[in-house]
């Protein structure tokens, strides 16, 4: 490893030449060479900034083609970031101890990225626990991110167009997972108590939010239970 320090010119004639010195003399001959300079150098700065970019999410929620699902043939997967697909008191949601059940719908066809999944049911399970308690409400996400997104990663940046130009309709590397949702699917739902029906009713719109595509808040059951509110 080069030690980096003052360079400094040690004559005329190595001036001319272009060689330079160290203080310490840290290679054999007291010369910085090209290839120490390009090890211990970025890739990234060498090049004036450039970074394989991550792409945006509106790229990836269109339906197109076949779904990619087949783990077993497939390398490098990354991890699903969803941690919980239910959250509450699932005993009594299960066994029907709630009054009300809501759903969320969603208006299209389109394909759901894992950390949407995970964002919506992160601000949903804390809105409506503020309200109903950690025994007092139920929620469950109902998709899964069975298909596995690929990219054809290129250089960004300043001069990148000099670097990689790409391979067109390339096959790509894995980068993520996504739920394929169809119109009218159930995303989430809550089962709550008639006393906190508004707070589930926002806790859905606010996962609406991290969706990309309208959705539909649906009463399931407990009509009789809120008259003056529907």
């Amino acid at each position: 490893m080069v030690a980096w320090g003052p360079l400094y010119h040690t004559s005329a004639g190595e001036r001319n030449e272009g060689a330079f010195k160290t203080q310490n003399d840290a290679s054999p001959s007291g010369f910085l060479a090209c290839g120490d300079i390009i090890k211990e150098a970025s890739v990234a700065d060498t090049l004036g900034g450039i970074s394989m970019a991550r792409k945006p999410a509106v790229m990836y929620r269109r339906l197109k083609g076949p779904a990619y699902t087949r783990r077993k043939y497939i390398g490098g997967v990354p991890n699903n970031r969803i941690m919980q697909f239910h959250v509450g008191n699932r005993r009594a949601a299960e066994t029907g101890q709630f009054q009300v059940v809501l759903e969320l719908l969603a208006d299209n066809d389109v394909q759901i990225r894992h950390t949407a999944l995970e964002a919506a049911r992160v601000v949903s399970n804390s809105t409506i626990r503020k309200q109903a308690g950690a025994q007092g409400y139920a929620l469950r996400v109902h998709t899964f991110p069975h298909h596995v997104l690929r990219e054809n990663k290129q250089a960004t940046g300043a001069g990148a167009d000099r670097v990689s130009q790409g391979m067109r309709c390339a096959f790509g590397k894995n980068v993520g997972t996504a739920a394929r949702v169809k119109r009218g699917q159930r995303v989430i739902s809550i089962h709550v108590n008639a006393e906190h029906y508004l707070t589930a009713r926002d806790a859905l719109r606010k996962a609406s939010m991290k969706f990309p595509t309208p959705c539909t808040t649906r009463l399931v059951r407990g009509h009789e239970h809120l008259k003056g509110l529907i």
